[in-house]
């Protein structure tokens, strides 16, 4: 594995390594991705910036949980570390291309109170991205999470969506019967 340039202090080697494993889980069996799965865990502690994150989570826990049990990110999502509770958000967007959605409202749910703007950022994100899946399902996380769901993450998930939809999702307008975001006067 790629341990020395994972533990490196210079960014650019860090990603390097992570871009390695991506690639070794990728082209791995079943074993090698287990090993590399494994690996990334226990070395998660050196996935210490959003872009480490960003270009590895998804595509080495994520596609591993695709099809198995997921508590280790719940696990994740309620650390100390911010950047496990990233990888714990941001590995669902494998299950959200699947059109997997639970684990995705789920792990943002635990997040919704996290004060790091980052992570803010990221749950926007994911949930953007399962609004394109089903936005009626994004629209009711959303609706039934407003009052608690920080700003920055709600202006990311809502950013596709018609300006009238998000001037009515920012002032806490939804309309339940339909799923459809109701545009206040």
């Amino acid at each position: 594995m790629s341990k020395k340039l994972l533990g490196s202090r210079v960014h650019e080697y860090r990603l390097t390594a992570l871009e390695i494993l991506v690639f070794q889980y990728e082209a791995g069996d079943e074993g090698a991705k287990k090993k590399v799965f494994d690996f990334y865990l226990k070395h998660a502690r050196y996935i210490n910036n959003w872009d480490l994150v960003d270009t590895s989570a998804p595509y080495i826990v994520g596609e591993h949980l695709a099809t198995r049990p997921r508590k280790i990110l719940y696990q994740l999502a309620k650390s100390s570390n911010i950047w496990e509770r990233r990888i714990a958000i941001v590995a669902t967007l494998a299950f959200i291309r699947n059109g997997d959605l639970k684990d995705t409202f789920g792990i943002a749910a635990v997040l919704l109170k996290d004060e790091h703007d980052l992570i803010h950022k990221a749950v926007g994100w994911m949930l953007r991205e399962a609004g394109k899946r089903s936005q009626p399902a994004m629209l009711n996380f959303l609706a039934q999470n407003y009052a608690s769901i920080p700003r920055t993450a709600l202006r990311y998930a809502i950013e596709r969506l018609p300006q009238s939809q998000r001037k009515a999702i920012l002032k806490g307008v939804f309309d339940q019967a339909t799923g459809k975001v109701a545009v206040a006067p």
